[in-house]
């Protein structure tokens, strides 16, 4: 049975890659385009094995969503892995520091992000 991951970025061509990446190594890709449409998908989606999800998107930008998603106990296990643009060390230790398992920056080669999100889900 594949893994479901929710992958949240206000690009479309960045979801379809992820998806692309991601479909036939055992994974279920679900997708929202801001941080406001993925708490609504992590709320009422069952058995979410990760969340992938941008920094920089309009309504609720990724590390605002990643607060709020880890300030439920219930979800404190949930990994999250960052996929952005940025690499700004302060950016990076924020997301850590609010809960973030995991950052890669785009563009992401298909094979790093299939072994990130392995590494997240196989414990």
């Amino acid at each position: 049975m594949d893994k479901k991951v929710l992958v949240i970025d206000d690009s479309a061509t960045v979801r379809k890659q992820v998806r692309t990446a991601l479909t036939g190594h055992g994974f279920e890709i679900i997708e929202a385009t801001d941080g406001v449409e993925g708490l609504e998908a992590i709320a009422s989606c069952q058995q979410l094995a990760a969340v992938i999800c941008d920094v920089n998107m309009p309504r609720m930008d990724g590390l605002q969503m990643l607060r709020l998603v880890k300030a439920q106990d219930h979800l404190l296990a949930l990994p999250v892995l960052m996929l952005t643009t940025e690499a700004q060390p302060a950016l990076v230790q924020q997301a850590k520091e609010s809960g973030a398992k995991g950052w890669l920056v785009k563009p992401f080669k298909p094979e790093q992000l299939v072994a990130a999100l392995r590494r997240l889900t196989t414990s």
